[in-house]
C-alpha cells in the first residue's frame, strides 16, 4: 500500500489483515467497504483512514443545504456528507462529490453489515415520533371509495414494474438533476473556474521552473497553490470537459427517457408520463389517494406537482422527505410541471 490507512479508532488490525482488506474492499466514491473495516477519507486521498467494524456504531448521511438547494441555483445545490460515528461517539465526517454515491454506501453497508444503525440518534428518536404521527394519521383517514381502492392497487402494480429494473428510474432521476444543476448554474462560474484553473496551470509551471532554475524563494508555494486550484476546481465539476457539457448531458437525459420509454411500451395505460416514471412518484400519488386528497391517478398526480411547487430552499423537512424531494423534484422541474 502506498498510503498506509491511519486508524481513527482506539481498535486496531493487525498488519498484515489491514492489508488484505483494504486491498479487497468495495470501493464507493472516496470512501470503501471491507469485511473487516471500513475506509474513509480525508479532503485531498481516498480511503486515507480506517475504522474497525467492530468499533462502528452508526453510519448516516448529512447534507449541508447552500441557498437554493431545492431550485438548483447556484454552482453548489447541497453538499453531500458520510459520517461514521465510533467508539463512545466519535465522528468522523466525509465529504462526497456526488449524494447518491453516499446513498450507494448506505445500501451496501445495509445487506453487508445489517447490524450497524444507518441514521443518528437524534434522527432515530424523531423516526419513531414520525411512525407514532402516520399511524395515528393512518387511523383517521377516510374510509377509501372503490375507485380509490383501485387507483391505490393500480399505482401498487406500476411501482412493482418499475422495481423489476430500479436502475432505469434512477437513471432518469440522475440525469433530471444534472441536467438541472447545468442550466441553472450562472455561465459565469465555469469562466471563473477555467480563469482560476488556468492560473493555476501557471503556478504550477512557473513553481517548477524557479524551482529547477534554483531561484527558491516562494517557487513552491507557487507550485502548491496552483495544484490547490486545479484540483479544487477539478473536483467541483464546475469546467466544461468532455463529460461535463451541454452536449452530453442533453445525450444523457434523452438516452433515460428512450430507456424508460422502451421499457414502458409493454404496459398499457402507465399512471404516469415516462418523464416521471419513479416509484417516489407514485407513493406520493398513493399517499395523495390514500388521504383523500385525490380519488384518480390524475388528480394524484396534480397533488403531487402542487406540493412539490410548494417546497423551496426555505422549507425544512426530514430526511425521508428531502431524499424523495431530491430524487423526483428536477424531474418536474425540467419539464415545468406540464
Amino acid at each position: 500500500m502506498i498510503f498506509k490507512p491511519y486508524p481513527l479508532s482506539t481498535s486496531r488490525l493487525e498488519p498484515w489483515e489491514l492489508e488484505l482488506d483494504r486491498k479487497n474492499c468495495r470501493k464507493i466514491g472516496p470512501c470503501g467497504i471491507g469485511k473487516k473495516a471500513l475506509y474513509l477519507n480525508s479532503f485531498f486521498i481516498d480511503r486515507r483512514y480506517y475504522v474497525p467494524i467492530k468499533a462502528v456504531r452508526r453510519v448516516f448521511k448529512r447534507v449541508a443545504m447552500s441557498r437554493g438547494g431545492y431550485t438548483g441555483k447556484g454552482v453548489f445545490a447541497s453538499m453531500p456528507y458520510l459520517v461514521v460515528e465510533y467508539d463512545n461517539g466519535r465522528q468522523k465526517q466525509c465529504n462526497f462529490k456526488h449524494e447518491e454515491r453516499v446513498d450507494d454506501f448506505l445500501a451496501v453497508l445495509a445487506k453487508e453489515q445489517p447490524q450497524i444503525k444507518l441514521v443518528s440518534a437524534a434522527a432515530e428518536e424523531r423516526l419513531a415520533e414520525r411512525q407514532a404521527e402516520k399511524e395515528e394519521a393512518e387511523r383517521n383517514r377516510p374510509p377509501l371509495t372503490p375507485q380509490g381502492k383501485k387507483v391505490v392497487e393500480s399505482l401498487q402494480q406500476a411501482i412493482d414494474y418499475l422495481e423489476e429494473k430500479p436502475e432505469l428510474s434512477k437513471a432518469l432521476s440522475n440525469a433530471a438533476r444534472r441536467k438541472r444543476a447545468y442550466e441553472r448554474s450562472s455561465p459565469s462560474y465555469r469562466w471563473v473556474a477555467m480563469a482560476i484553473t488556468a492560473l493555476g496551470f501557471f503556478g504550477i509551471v512557473y513553481g517548477l521552473w524557479s524551482f529547477l532554475m534554483g531561484k527558491g524563494g516562494f517557487s513552491i508555494y507557487f507550485a502548491l497553490f496552483g495544484l490547490a486550484a486545479v484540483f479544487t476546481f477539478a473536483g467541483f465539476s464546475v469546467l466544461p470537459t468532455a463529460r461535463n457539457n451541454r452536449r452530453d448531458i442533453l445525450k444523457q437525459e434523452q438516452e433515460a427517457l428512450q430507456d424508460m420509454g422502451q421499457y414502458l411500451t409493454s404496459r398499457q395505460n402507465f399512471p404516469v408520463p415516462v418523464r416521471y416514471a419513479h416509484p417516489i412518484v407514485l407513493r406520493r400519488m398513493q399517499r395523495a389517494v390514500l388521504d383523500g386528497r385525490a380519488n384518480t391517478a390524475g388528480e394524484a398526480l396534480e397533488v403531487v406537482k402542487q406540493d412539490l411547487k410548494a417546497l423551496n430552499a426555505d422549507v425544512q423537512v426530514e430526511q425521508e422527505e428531502y431524499d424523495e424531494v431530491v430524487a423526483i423534484k428536477s424531474m418536474f422541474l425540467n419539464a415545468q410541471y406540464q
